[in-house]
């Protein structure tokens, strides 16, 4: 991580030298785009931290981690699809459950399910995409997911061949 923001901070210089005017004006354009979405940022890592809080560990356990991958499978899965919520927000989230003992798999159905399947985003894409295409786009997004979960699991060991 240091390595990227010590390359970061060279090319910032790089650029300045380059044309201190574009660097500036860009630099302007990154500080209101920043603003913009740290408050939503800190507002939803505030509430998720709040919900696994108030939500014991073995609740966690229960329904998303333990010997029951299938079952933890299907409901991280069900979450995601049906939860709206930017990547930026889903990861460290997914870092959180991982600390928690939730398993690859399920993290993995968890965030890609939260990513390409969007259950509450299915008005708008009607909309512009039409039912048809708007379901098929979710019904092999969540196939798609699955496979990736089950990927991930093979991958981490928790499955074996």
């Amino acid at each position: 991580m240091y390595y990227l923001l010590v390359l970061s901070g060279f090319a910032l210089l790089v650029s300045f030298f380059a044309d201190r005017k574009k660097t500036l004006q860009a630099l302007k354009v990154a500080g209101r785009k920043f603003s913009n979405i740290a408050s939503p940022f800190l507002v939803m890592l505030v509430l998720i931290s709040i919900v696994l809080y108030l939500v014991p560990d073995r609740v966690i356990a229960h329904y998303l981690g333990g010997g029951n991958k299938p079952e933890a499978l299907f409901f991280a899965s069900l979450l995601g699809s049906i939860t709206l919520m930017p990547g930026f927000i889903a990861y460290p989230l997914c870092v959180i459950l991982l600390k928690k003992g939730v398993a690859y798999v399920v993290i993995g159905a968890f965030s890609t399910t939260l990513m390409m399947v969007g259950v509450l985003t299915y008005p708008i894409e009607r909309e512009y995409f039409g039912t048809k295409v708007t379901i098929i786009r979710n019904l092999l997004s969540l196939i798609i997911a699955l496979i990736v979960a089950l990927i991930i699991g093979f991958a981490f060991g928790e499955f074996k061949w």
